[in-house]
């Protein structure tokens, strides 16, 4: 008789779950969702179903599959954390050449040529025969040089969906490495192929000094020059210098605050020509404006409503064929119904549920710091004639590095296998044991990784279970994901930067997106309007983003008493 394996009780939940599913709809199990007998022999009915195809109701379906290294590669990365040791490397390194990320030859995969005349399963064979293709071709160009990227064919057709229904398509970027967020081939493919309005979306611009960010727009229009270029922040707060920052807590309420709303809708209205009628788009943002100067929330309850009842009288279906399905796929109809759509992709963690939810000005979408939220397609009515689409983010094939995906929140920090390699990426850059305050190691040569993961476990007490060791694995999650939430400031330089430093400095840009940062920072507009003095509520306060140093910690700009350890006082993990 076999021996039993420890059996956790989430994971007898999870078994659970399963075979209610199957039962209900006889889906095939999920990968890695702890459906094995307590012998560790997996159901005889579980093997003929795990190679079906993904059906509608499949729990896994949308799951990410972004594959990683091998053992021995992991091994080898491993001894390296632990013996090599960092070096600072000087500003110039922290510019990323676009070359180095996407080069010639990477491409993304395309939805093959349909019509309504297909069967579901001959349209799902077709699309999977090309996505292998595509698979193939690429390992057999890059012999393994490419990032993981995404291997789950059901996440591409999404974008597929959200790419044809869109007039106008928002290519969320992050500011502090936005050439990882722009693959050429997308751009070219929106601008060119479909011939379709793009809109680059800085996100994030108040984690970036405002010269960085004015010379990463001045990169991005000359790499796109059919695109336009708008910054955009659902927290606008001033950005202070890098060094280690408090965590933001906002809740609902905060996103009539957003910058770049208005920039937006200059761009749409430049792209749309008066064909569609922006001008309740206007009205909206201008009474949004209104409410959140006087410190209140606009109410949109009815307003709602209204939009609901008259998207629904405007007939616009995308589901709905025009003429003989055997004559071939509809061809897309621009601003199909007098609408405007408006389609919102990118990589994870980008900001492209956050920009819907400012944009809308309430939480209508879910978000979360861990990528891959977002699983399929959601719309979302701003005006009757605007309409918002939510895509998943999506990985695409690149030549970057896989540490810098770590620290971008790209890749999953919560399926890393080996964390060290990513915080000695992050230590060459930025001084980790200054602004974490960390002890120096026992030998005299320097810090290695695993010094600075093992010097972090100890200051925040993080032990293993059984020996009470210091947790290293642990202790280098907590750090990558303080890089990831924008804790830890690594923003990337466009190439030339260092050299024309003074010049982005005193760039008119620049000092216009200092006036904005400042007029949409809630810190610097005044006195609180009369009731919103005193709240308790910890979810609608805002810590102050001021910066750590080693030796002192600047106080809140409330009148709470001083804790100069208030920002190491909270569970990362």
């Amino acid at each position: 008789m076999p021996r039993k394996r420890p059996f956790s009780a989430k994971r007898k939940k999870q078994q659970l779950r399963d075979r209610r599913e199957r039962k209900r709809s006889d889906a095939p199990a999920a990968p890695d969702s702890g459906s094995r007998e307590r012998g560790g022999e997996a159901a005889p009915a579980e093997a003929g179903e795990a190679a079906a195809a993904p059906r509608r109701d499949d729990p896994g379906r949308f799951r990410l599959q972004l594959g990683g290294p091998r053992a021995e590669v992991l091994a080898r990365r491993r001894r390296r954390a632990q013996e090599e040791l960092l070096e600072t490397l000087p500003e110039a390194a922290l510019e990323l050449d676009p070359e180095s990320v996407y080069g010639d030859g990477l491409d993304f995969p395309r939805r093959p040529p349909w019509s309504f005349a297909m069967s579901p399963e001959e349209l799902r064979a077709r699309e999977e025969a090309a996505f292998s293709t595509f698979l193939r071709g690429l390992d057999a160009q890059d012999g393994g040089d490419v990032a993981p990227f995404e291997h789950n064919l059901e996440t591409w057709r999404q974008l597929w969906r959200v790419l044809e229904m869109s007039d106008v398509v928002l290519l969320i970027t992050d500011a502090r490495h936005p050439v990882l967020n722009v693959p050429p081939a997308l751009a070219t493919h929106v601008t060119q192929e479909l011939g379709k309005g793009l809109i680059l979306i800085l996100n994030k611009v108040d984690l970036v000094p405002p010269a960085v960010a004015t010379a990463w727009t001045h990169l991005l229009r000359r790499r796109v020059p059919a695109a336009r270029v708008v910054p955009f922040t659902s927290a606008p707060q001033r950005a202070p210098p890098a060094g280690l920052q408090r965590r933001h807590r906002r809740g609902g309420g905060g996103w009539s605050r957003a910058l770049g709303p208005r920039q937006l809708l200059e761009a749409c209205e430049s792209i749309v020509g008066g064909e569609v009628d922006l001008s309740s788009w206007r009205a909206r943002l201008e009474r949004a404006e209104e409410a959140a100067a006087r410190g209140e929330e606009e109410e949109e309850e009815e307003e709602d409503e209204e939009q609901r009842q008259e998207a629904a009288g405007t007939g616009d279906s995308d589901g709905d064929s025009d003429g003989d399905p055997a004559s071939g796929p509809r061809q897309w109809q621009r601003y199909r119904g007098g609408v405007l759509t408006l389609g919102c992709v990118g990589l994870p963690n980008a900001g492209k549920s956050s920009v819907i939810n400012a944009l809308v000005g309430r939480s209508a979408v879910s978000v979360s710091r861990a990528p891959g939220r977002t699983r399929y397609f959601q719309t979302h009515f701003l005006t009757p004639r605007v309409r918002l689409c939510d895509c998943p983010g999506l990985v695409f094939p690149s030549r970057a590095p896989p540490e810098l995906q770590v620290l971008a929140g790209v890749y999953p920090i919560s399926q890393l296998q080996e964390p060290y390699t990513a915080v000695g990426f992050l230590a060459a850059r930025l001084p980790l044991p200054t602004l974490l305050q960390l002890r120096p190691p026992s030998s005299a040569a320097g810090w290695t990784a695993w010094d600075l993961c093992e010097a972090w476990a100890e200051k925040r007490g993080y032990k293993t279970a059984r020996a009470a060791r210091n947790d290293v694995y642990r202790a280098a999650n907590s750090i990558l994901r303080l890089a990831a939430e924008g804790r830890l400031r690594l923003c990337l330089r466009p190439p030339g930067y260092a050299a024309q430093k003074d010049l982005w400095e005193l760039h008119p840009e620049t000092t216009a997106l200092v006036e904005l940062l400042e007029r949409g920072d809630p810190s610097v507009r005044g006195p609180a309007p009369p009731g919103e003095e005193g709240s308790s509520s910890e979810e609608e306060e805002s810590d102050s983003e001021e910066e750590v140093g080693p030796e002192e910690a600047t106080p809140p700009r409330s009148h709470a008493p001083l804790n100069p350890f208030a920002v190491l006082g909270e569970d990362e993990c």
